[in-house]
């Protein structure tokens, strides 16, 4: 039988042959795949990058601002290396210390503040033995009375206040008829008359310390003011405080680098952090991915993390208040408990103490709040406007008590409530105040400080001065 030829093409493909239609080349598309997909996405942060740029919305994406770098803090172990496992996002740097839990390291600067070689936020350094004409005043306290977010040194209450004492006693230099005379007359109408002048504050070169740390609670403190600040005979302390007491659970004494002891205790706990937060940066680092989020979700900034210098957990404001009357009672009772040893300690070595309970947004009504205090507020939550004041009050009622069991050695300033000579906007988050409102504060120190009888020249009566002449 005769045998047709088989009239099916043939086809060969790299030395394949096989019948009908060509296929595509899989290992070509593979590699077309492997080189337009970076391609591809590298295209896409480019454009991610541009549009940031564009819109201004670096610190959204990640990316932080001079300004919140420079004040978001950075722990340090003993060794001054980074503690691993925790977000180090911050400039200012913190070393572990077992006494009061952790310290500014010293001798550190950028472009809006700047720590003096003992830790203190000052240029100038601060030596133990003090000048015979020197008049020390430490201010003791928190993120609010280290001057957060402020622009520079200058704009604090500490180097306002500092500006204000030194005006007072140039005051009374140039102008001593304003003032009560060093030794009263002999006759009583003349002394009666003299009374009714205003006290002249101790003369001297005065000089106000701004030793508040960030984050700090009253344990902290008290530890500070035993080890650390009495070696530099202070003649005033100031101790502006409050919220971060409030803030803290009760089932701590004071505030400590976050998780800390978790992984001094659990190798592999400390281990999954880091890893977790190599991660995380690593993400952090794309703007694509943090502008799909950004789009899709349309996140609003942590007030919390802004208001909280240390919130390891990123609760929000109203979750770290206390989850009922119980735990605010310890809270409470810790505060009462510090700041009465910390009275206590000062009292023995003759040192006056004002206490003062630092400010928050919720004191003010609406009405007298900027559009962007508003914005403030209505972030917090209701839940939070609503508890925060009841709880703040038990603190308040702390303060008012403690004057009471010292009369003699404390004077109490109660700045939860600000009345309506305060500058607006005073708030840039639930605590932490402008330059005007830090000005404002000054002011309000400054008196409590001249008005108070142990930092004033108590007149003599002329038959008890040198009753021989």
């Amino acid at each position: 039988m005769l045998k047709l030829p088989n009239r099916r093409k043939s086809y060969s493909y790299y030395g394949n042959s096989y019948y009908g239609k060509p296929k595509r080349q899989p290992k070509k598309l593979l590699l077309w795949l492997i080189i337009s997909v970076p391609v591809a996405i590298a295209s896409l942060e480019l454009l991610a990058r541009a549009y940031v740029g564009i819109m201004g919305k670096s610190e959204e994406m990640g990316s932080l601002s001079p300004l919140t770098k420079a004040y978001n803090l950075k722990f340090l172990t003993k060794s001054d290396k980074p503690v691993e496992g925790i977000d180090h996002l911050g400039s200012l740097a913190v070393k572990r210390s077992d006494a009061v839990g952790y310290q500014l390291v010293g001798n550190q600067k950028n472009q809006f503040l700047q720590i003096n070689q003992q830790g203190f936020r000052d240029k100038d350094a601060l030596p133990i033995a003090k000048p015979k004409n020197e008049i020390r005043i430490f201010i003791l306290g928190g993120s609010t009375a280290f001057g957060q977010w402020n622009q520079n040194n200058e704009q604090t209450i500490a180097a306002q206040l500092e500006t204000l004492l030194q005006q007072r006693v140039a005051q009374q230099k140039r102008n001593p008829d304003k003032y009560r005379p060093d030794v009263f007359p002999f006759f009583v109408p003349s002394r009666e008359k003299l009374v009714g002048l205003a006290p002249k504050i101790r003369e001297g070169q005065y000089r106000v310390i701004n030793a508040a740390v960030p984050g700090y609670t009253s344990g902290n403190q008290l530890a500070q003011l035993a080890l650390q600040i009495l070696p530099y005979q202070p003649d005033a302390i100031v101790v502006l405080d409050g919220y971060a007491d409030l803030m803290l659970p009760s089932s701590k004494t004071q505030q400590e680098i976050p998780h800390i002891d978790e992984f001094l205790g659990d190798a592999s706990a400390h281990l999954r952090a880091s890893i977790g937060q190599s991660v995380e940066q690593l993400s952090k680092s794309f703007y694509l991915i943090n502008t799909v989020n950004s789009l899709i979700f349309k996140s609003e900034p942590n007030i919390a993390q802004k208001s909280l210098a240390v919130n390891p957990d990123n609760k929000s404001l109203a979750q770290s208040l206390p989850s009922d009357e119980a735990e605010l009672n310890r809270r409470k009772e810790r505060y009462q408990e510090n700041q009465k040893q910390l009275i206590s300690l000062s009292t023995k070595v003759g040192i006056p103490v004002i206490l003062t309970l630092q400010p928050e947004i919720t004191s003010r009504p609406l009405e007298q709040l900027s559009s962007q205090e508003k914005a403030i507020r209505e972030q917090l939550g209701q839940d939070y406007t609503q508890k925060m004041p009841k709880a703040y009050e038990k603190f308040v009622q702390v303060n008012q008590q403690l004057a009471k069991t010292f009369p003699n050695n404390v004077k109490v300033l109660n700045l939860y409530q600000l009345d309506r000579n305060f500058p607006i906007p005073t708030f840039s988050d639930a605590i932490h105040l402008s330059d005007k409102a830090n000005a404002a504060i000054a002011q309000k120190l400054y008196q409590s400080i001249t008005n108070f009888e142990k930092m004033q020249i108590i007149p003599q009566n002329y038959y008890l001065k040198e009753p021989n002449k």
